[in-house]
């Protein structure tokens, strides 16, 4: 009788050591699609640039000429993707270049 009552449990309780709970996708910072890219044009202003892009993540009144973008997608401790993306503007403002880093680890 114990045995019947003793093996249904211990079942039970390995089975449920196996799955893990769900873990939500987490997103963050801006997103960066290829489309938004295929938009940017050397010498668009960086007024025509953030409205493309949307603010960027790192803008240091050191370096007004360098914009940093970063997205970044993690499930739990998985890095799932990441993108950055630099963009680099002359003195009068304008965009002289870009440079995207494209690091999926899957």
């Amino acid at each position: 009788m114990k045995q019947l009552i003793l093996f249904p449990l211990v079942i039970t309780l390995f089975s449920c050591s196996v799955f893990e709970p769900y873990k939500i996708p987490i997103p963050q910072g801006n997103i960066i699609e290829d489309k938004e890219i295929a938009k940017l044009q050397k010498g668009l202003t960086k007024d025509q640039v953030q409205y493309v892009l949307g603010t960027p993540l790192a803008n240091t009144p050191f370096h007004s000429q360098n914009w940093y973008y970063f997205y970044s997608v993690k499930i739990g401790q998985n890095v799932i993707t990441e993108r950055k993306l630099s963009v680099v503007f002359d003195k009068e403002g304008r965009l002289k270049d870009w440079v995207l880093e494209d690091m999926a680890t899957q």
